[in-house]
């Protein structure tokens, strides 16, 4: 699904029925990681989403440096996504954790759910507040 939006409150009008579930999704990551500042950003595919926590990042890809959010929301055709972009010991964080985060399918640094509810709150949670503190540390949390 691709969102085009200028601000968190029109990006989630636009996203039809996950709007309230990633309304508080986006309660929670501020709430549990405070110092993740929220910006909307240019997804690789097109469209808008909600980041948080951004820092420089280029890929070998890219001509010139660029940002790109530590955590990301965004709203696809048939689930919702959280991105979680940060690796420690070398491997993803959304990976490390993949059998405490609940009924979610996930990829390296995707997490995809279709409700809310599918997500194992406590183990996001620790997640957030481990990497606001990482984050804040100023440490290098990309790869």
């Amino acid at each position: 699904m691709k969102i085009e939006a200028d601000s968190f409150e029109d990006y989630l009008k636009k996203t039809g029925d996950y709007g309230s579930q990633l309304k508080e999704l986006d309660k929670l990551i501020r709430k549990e990681a405070p110092d993740l500042k929220p910006k909307m950003f240019q997804n690789m595919g097109g469209g808008s989403a909600l980041g948080y926590g951004m820092m420089p990042y280029q890929s070998t890809a890219m001509k010139e440096p660029g940002e790109w959010p530590l955590v990301a929301l965004a709203a696809q055709k048939n689930y919702m996504a959280l991105y979680v972009c940060a690796v420690i010991d070398g491997q993803y964080v959304a990976e490390a954790n993949k059998g405490k985060l609940g009924k979610v399918n996930i990829g390296k640094s995707c997490i995809r759910f279709k409700k809310f509810g599918d997500l194992n709150l406590e183990t996001l949670k620790e997640i957030l507040k481990d990497l606001n503190k990482r984050y804040k540390s100023g440490e290098k949390l990309f790869g």
